[in-house]
Parts: C-alpha cells; sequence; structure tokens
C-alpha cells in the first residue's frame, strides 16, 4: 500500500495555449479511496494518466510513497489500471485474461493460479473462470477487468470511468460492489468519474477539477454542504442547487421583490451584487399570504418516498428552472403558481464576480 502525491503536476499538451492540468497538488492517503470528478475536458482523466505513466508531466512530480514517478515507465510503477472499455483478449478465457499480467513478470504458474482463484472468489468469477469474454455480460466484463487489476496486488489502482458501458441499473450495483472490495483490499485507489453522484456515493473524498483546476477536495458531505465557489456548488447534487442573483439589503438578499433570508452576521458584512444558493430540500411551500418566492410548476417528478417540484419564476435574477423538493402526492397541479420561502442558515452566499463562497 502507498500514498500518492502530486506535486505542482502539469500537463501541456503540445500545441495547447492552456494545460490541460494546471498546477495540481493533491495528496492521497494510504489505503484511501479518492474519485476526480468534473465534467468533460476538465482534465480528470490526464491526471489519472500522468498517475499511470501514460501522459507526460510537463511540470511538477508526482510521487508514490516516498518514490518519485515522474519519469518513471508505467511498467515500473506498481499501479494497476481499469479501463472504460474493459480492454480484455478475447482469444483468452477469463482465468487467462487475470493471469495475463502475472504471467509477463514471469509469476510462477502455481502462484498465478492461486491468484486467480481468491480474485475470482472475490468477484464471484469462479463459474466462468473456462468462459470467453463474448460469452459475458458487460457487468461480468467489467468485474474481469477488476480481477485482472487485483491478482497484480499493486500499491494503487488507477480506474478511469469503469462503469460508464453499463446500464443504469448495473452501475449502481457494481459501485457499491468496487468501494466494497476496495474498502476489504485497502488498496489506494485513484477513481475517475464525470457522474457526481457516482463521486458521492464512493469516494472516501472527492476532488473537483474544472479546466484542469482543482477546485475543492473534501469528503462528499463537506462538498455538499459548503461548496467552495459557484462552479462547485451547481455541480455537486443531483437535482443541483438552486443559484439565484440577488442583491445584498437588510436582514436579506433581495431577489426582484422577494427577500431570502440570510444569516444576519453575513449580511451585515456584505454588500452590493451577490449569488445565492439553495438545495432543492432547502425550499418549503408556504401560502401566498405568507410571502415567499412565486414558481410557477411545469412538471412534479414522483419517486414514491418525495417529490421534485420544477418550475419556473418570473422573478427578476432566478434562474429559467427552479427545483423544490416537497412531500410525495401533495396536491400540486402542473401551471399552478405556488410558494416558497427558506430559512437563513441554509442559505450559501457566493460573490458574483469572483465565484468565492462568502458564507461561513
Amino acid at each position: 500500500m502507498a500514498t500518492v502525491n502530486f506535486e505542482e503536476a502539469e500537463r501541456l499538451f503540445p500545441g495547447s495555449d492552456a494545460p490541460a492540468v494546471d498546477n495540481l497538488t493533491l495528496e492521497i492517503g494510504d489505503g484511501e479511496f479518492i474519485v476526480l470528478v468534473g465534467p468533460s475536458g476538465c482534465g480528470k482523466s490526464t491526471s489519472l494518466r500522468m498517475l499511470a505513466g501514460l501522459e507526460e508531466v510537463t511540470h511538477g512530480k508526482i510521487y508514490i510513497g516516498d518514490r518519485d514517478v515522474t519519469n518513471v515507465s508505467p511498467k515500473d510503477r506498481d499501479i494497476a489500471m481499469v479501463f472504460q472499455n474493459y480492454a480484455l483478449y478475447p482469444h483468452m478465457t477469463v482465468a487467462e485474461n487475470m493471469a495475463f499480467s502475472l504471467k509477463m513478470a514471469k509469476v510462477d504458474k502455481e502462484e498465478r493460479t492461486k491468484r486467480v482463484q481468491e480474485a475470482a472468489k472475490l468477484l464471484d468469477l469462479e463459474k466462468f473462470l473456462d468462459r470467453k469474454p463474448k460469452a459475458l455480460s458487460g457487468g461480468q466484463r467489467q468485474r474481469v477487468a477488476m480481477g485482472r487489476a487485483i491478482v497484480r496486488q499493486p500499491q494503487v489502482f488507477c480506474m478511469d470511468e469503469p462503469l460508464s458501458n453499463l446500464d443504469a441499473k448495473l452501475r449502481v450495483s457494481t459501485r457499491t460492489q468496487i468501494a466494497a472490495l476496495q474498502q476489504r483490499l485497502g488498496v489506494t485507489t485513484v477513481y475517475v468519474t464525470h457522474d457526481q453522484v457516482e463521486a458521492m456515493t464512493m469516494g472516501d473524498r472527492v476532488a473537483v477539477m474544472k479546466d484542469g483546476v482543482l477546485q475543492q477536495v473534501d469528503t462528499p458531505l463537506n462538498l455538499y454542504d459548503r461548496p467552495t465557489n459557484l462552479f462547485v456548488a451547481g455541480f455537486i447534487g443531483s437535482p443541483a442547487m438552486n443559484l439565484m442573483s440577488a442583491k445584498a439589503t437588510e436582514g436579506g438578499a433581495k431577489v426582484g421583490d422577494y427577500v431570502v433570508p440570510i444569516n444576519r452576521a453575513a449580511a451585515s458584512k456584505i454588500k452590493g451584487e451577490i449569488t445565492i444558493g439553495a438545495r432543492p430540500e432547502a425550499w418549503r411551500l408556504v401560502s401566498e399570504d405568507e410571502g415567499g418566492l412565486p414558481v410557477k410548476v411545469t412538471v412534479i417528478e414522483e419517486l414514491g418516498s418525495d417529490a421534485y417540484l420544477y418550475g419556473t419564476s418570473e422573478v427578476e435574477g432566478t434562474p429559467s428552472e427552479v427545483v423544490i423538493r416537497i412531500e410525495a402526492r401533495r396536491d400540486v397541479q402542473k401551471g399552478s403558481t405556488v410558494y416558497a420561502t427558506t430559512d437563513p442558515e441554509k442559505v450559501h452566499l457566493f460573490d458574483s464576480g469572483s465565484g468565492t463562497r462568502l458564507s461561513a
């Protein structure tokens, strides 16, 4: 097992004006499961490939344990990679696929067989060892790819969107299996995904990236509760946080004629234009007489245990779509107008210009 450290690591592709990964400094603990997440092109896969030795580091250093691996060839880094497309050899059986890297490393046959059997038992693949990949489902192929990484007993697992080829139901069950397996093995794991729900449910910590720059790294709940800037606030959470332009006033933040209540201590320090954020569950419906943000209902998404109200507001400064979590089976009609308010401690405040967090 080992720690992983990126120290001001940069990857600048030839002919590009801006680095794909810019000054990445990130410490990953021994046995930690960390997830790199962000939109397409944010640099998360490039960061992983830099760690694996598949992309050149044009500036900075990368350490695995105490060893500087910045210029070490991939085969000598003691990492195992799990790819998006499985990369299985079609002419080999499951057992042969899993043992191939050990065979190339000249591990004796008895040890190879032992490791393959142990990994197959972990992954419930024992009855498939004699099959070829074409005879397996997508989920089974993914488990074979995991098994091939496990038998190598590496210091670090690198996983590049390994679930993106699976259907929605299988993704949910497989991500649970991967997280449980990593916990049992205790191997340091760097996992890349564009799916923030996947990131939030799997990672010990989550690192959010945008345009090659690390925005925030923290536990899933801290990311959700205290996003460091507008990008993280809008990216983490499903449905996304409602973000609204507002003007700081005494006792609140004014959105059109509606005053959103905000923390008094924060309100006294904030002037001018700001952006406020409120999660869907932070809102509650009130009567028209009580006052609130008017929202015209467009869709009610019933989920059984609860529901999401999607609507629009004609109040200046509100987004085109407002999302509010409500009680399931509540009698709210499409096309009607409802009124919503929130509590000061549930409102996030951001600087509209820089996007940085203002509230404590």
